[in-house]
C-alpha cells in the first residue's frame, strides 16, 4: 500500500493534468472527439492503478480531503460569475433548457424502473440507476440510498449508488465530445461577431491569459472562502427539513448573492478574470483528483442486470442529447455545445459538463449561451427538479 498525503495527492493531480494535456495533444482520436484533458489523464491513471492492483497487488491510496473543498470552490466561482443582469437576457433559454432537463429526468427514471422490473430486480434499483445517481451524482446517490435502506429495507443500496455514480461520471466525460462532434457537422461554426472572444464567460476560455493582480486574487479568494463558509452554514440549517439542499447548491447561492448584492450596493465589483482563474484551477484539480482516485474495481460489484440498465441509460443520454436537446435548443452551434454539456451532467456532474464544453469550444469556437445556461441549470435547478421527480416516482405503487 502506497499512501500519499495531501501534498503528494496534489502533486499527483497536477501531474495528471499535465499528462492528460500531453495525451490529448499527441492522440488524434482524443482531439477529434474532444475528450477533456482531465478525463483523459485521470481515467488512464485509474486504469493503470487497476492493473497494478490486479497484477502486482499494489495499491495507491490518495488523500482526497481537499477534493470536496475544490469542488465547492468551483461552484462558488460559478455563483460569483453569475451576473443576474446577464442571466435575465438568457431567461427564456434557461427556461427551455430546464424543461429539456426535466424530460431527461423522467426518461432516466422510467427506463431504470422499467428495465429493473423486467429483469426481476427491485424497482428501487432502477431509480438508483436512474436520475438519482446519473443526473444527481455521488452526493444525491448517497443521500437517497440511505433513505432506501432505512425506509424500504433495500440492501447494498449505498454500494450500488456509488458504483452507478462512478460509472456515470466516467461515461459523461467520454460521450459528450463524440456527440458534439457529430452535431457540429450539421451547423455553421462561429464566425465574425459570433466568434468574438473579448468578453468570454468565466469558464469559456480556460487557456486564455488572464491579467490579474495579487490584490484581486486575494479579494476573490476571500469571496470564495466566504461562499464556502456561508453555504455550509445554510446547508446545516436546512439539513433534515423539506428544503434540504446539497452543500454545493447553497455555496453557489451565496456566491450569486455576494456577486450581485455587493455590486448593487456599490461596495465591491467582482473581478471576473480572477474568478475565472481560480474557478478553472479548482475545476481542473477536482476532476483530475476525482478521476485518478476512481476505484474501478468497485464497478465489478455491479451485477450484469445493473450494467445492462446503465448501458441503456448511456445510449439513451446520447440519443436524447442529439434528438431532443440539440433540436429543442435551436439546431445551431450553441445547441451542439449545450448537448455536450447535457451529456456531462446528465450522466456525471456539472464539472464534467463544463469540461466537455471547454473541450468543444477550445476547438470549434466560443458559445456564450452554453456557458451562461449550463452552469445555472446543471448546478442549481437540476437538484431541485430531480428531488421533485424522484419523489413523484416513489408514489408509484410498485415498491415493496
Amino acid at each position: 500500500m502506497l499512501a500519499l498525503d495531501t501534498y503528494g495527492t496534489l502533486v499527483a493531480a497536477s501531474l495528471v493534468l499535465l499528462f492528460g494535456r500531453k495525451i490529448v495533444a499527441v492522440t488524434p482520436p482524443l482531439r477529434a472527439y474532444s475528450i477533456p484533458e482531465p478525463v483523459a489523464g485521470g481515467l488512464l491513471v485509474a486504469i493503470v492503478l487497476l492493473l497494478a492492483r490486479i497484477t502486482a497487488d499494489v495499491q495507491v491510496q490518495f488523500d482526497t480531503s481537499i477534493q470536496t473543498p475544490l469542488m465547492l470552490a468551483f461552484f462558488a466561482s460559478l455563483g460569483l460569475g453569475a451576473d443576474l443582469a446577464s442571466l435575465k437576457k438568457g431567461g427564456r433559454t434557461v427556461a427551455i433548457f430546464l424543461f429539456v432537463v426535466l424530460g431527461l429526468l423522467l426518461v432516466q427514471n422510467t427506463l431504470g424502473v422499467a428495465i429493473a422490473t423486467a429483469l426481476g430486480l427491485n424497482p428501487l434499483m432502477g431509480l438508483l440507476a436512474g436520475s438519482i445517481t446519473l443526473s444527481g451524482g455521488h452526493g444525491t446517490g448517497a443521500a437517497w440510498s440511505s433513505v432506501f435502506t432505512q425506509t424500504y429495507g433495500l440492501e447494498s443500496a449505498t454500494e450500488v449508488a456509488i458504483a452507478c455514480a462512478t460509472f456515470g461520471l466516467v461515461l459523461g466525460g467520454l460521450i459528450g465530445g463524440p456527440v458534439a462532434r457529430h452535431l457540429v457537422k450539421k451547423v455553421a461554426l462561429p464566425t465574425g461577431e459570433a466568434a468574438d472572444t473579448s468578453h468570454p464567460m468565466a469558464f469559456e476560455q480556460p487557456k486564455a491569459v488572464r491579467l490579474i493582480t495579487a490584490q484581486a486574487f486575494i479579494e476573490t479568494l476571500a469571496l470564495i472562502v466566504v461562499s464556502l463558509a456561508g453555504g455550509q452554514m445554510i446547508a446545516g440549517w436546512l439539513n433534515g427539513t423539506w428544503l434540504e439542499l446539497p452543500t454545493f447548491v447553497c455555496v453557489l447561492f451565496v456566491g450569486v448573492v455576494l456577486r450581485n448584492g455587493l455590486g448593487k450596493l456599490g461596495w465591491y465589483h467582482v473581478f471576473d478574470r480572477a474568478v475565472s482563474v481560480l474557478g478553472n484551477v479548482s475545476l481542473s484539480l477536482f476532476l483530475a483528483m476525482a478521476l485518478m482516485s476512481l476505484k474501478l474495481w468497485e464497478l465489478t460489484s455491479l451485477a450484469l442486470p445493473m450494467l445492462t440498465i446503465l448501458t441503456v441509460q448511456t445510449v439513451a443520454m446520447a440519443l436524447y442529447a442529439m434528438f431532443v436537446t440539440f433540436r429543442v435548443m435551436g439546431r445551431n452551434y450553441d445547441a451542439a455545445v449545450l448537448a455536450a454539456g447535457h451529456c456531462g451532467f446528465g450522466l456525471g456532474a456539472t464539472p464534467t459538463a463544463i469540461a466537455n464544453m471547454q473541450a468543444i469550444t477550445d476547438r470549434f469556437g466560443p458559445s456564450h449561451v452554453a456557458f451562461l445556461v449550463v452552469p445555472m441549470v446543471g448546478a442549481f435547478f437540476i437538484d431541485i427538479a430531480n428531488a421533485i421527480v424522484i419523489k413523484l416516482f416513489l408514489f408509484l405503487p410498485i415498491y415493496g
